[in-house]
């Protein structure tokens, strides 16, 4: 990333983030730019981010620690994130039609990581999100174990937590990561 991509993505995130302060009030983007520059390895994660249409904001402080959060808080699960299965083990058991990548992969590739359950629903009391599509949660050891995933939706005003076999993909199904800086 230059140092031109490098300002125009922290300027895309400074105008996102003024946007949407009902999801940051407790900080101010001050502290969020300082925070920025002192892990420049978190911009290229977020550029990533961005690239794939997850629409990154911050959704999170931790005053005791300065720990910021960021999530991709795009409507929908980020388009260029669909259409792909939960993990390899996933991704390799398929015979045909297998899609072009894996979440859990793609999530590492890009530098954050994929939202738990818990995550999850803590952005839906955010705003509304994935009305239309799902995305792939962290799964349990234990479901995974028996071939099984978690994805979440919001349909009928309420969150959803479903299951699916690790293998499956849909073209409205992506996944959702967060980022700690």
């Amino acid at each position: 990333m230059n140092a031109q991509e490098r300002e125009e993505l922290v300027q895309t995130l400074k105008a996102r983030f003024e946007k949407n302060m009902r999801r940051h009030q407790e900080i101010g983007w001050v502290a969020v730019l300082a925070a920025l520059k002192a892990r420049p390895g978190a911009l290229q994660s977020l550029g990533n981010m961005e690239a794939t249409g997850g629409e990154p904001d911050v959704i999170a402080w931790n005053p005791k620690t300065g720990q910021i959060t960021f999530c991709d808080c795009s409507a929908e699960s980020p388009s260029g994130r669909r259409s792909v299965c939960y993990d390899r083990q996933g991704l390799e058991s398929r015979k045909e039609h297998q899609p072009h990548d894996a979440a859990v992969d793609m999530a590492e590739a890009l530098g954050g990581e994929m939202l738990t359950e818990e995550q999850y629903r803590e952005l839906q009391k955010l705003g509304e999100f994935d009305v239309k599509t799902s995305s792939w949660i962290k799964t349990p050891p234990e479901v995974r174990a028996l071939g099984g995933a978690l994805f979440g939706d919001r349909r009928y005003g309420r969150v959803f937590v479903y299951h699916n076999g690790a293998q499956s993909y849909y073209a409205a199904r992506g996944f959702r990561v967060s980022l700690r800086v």
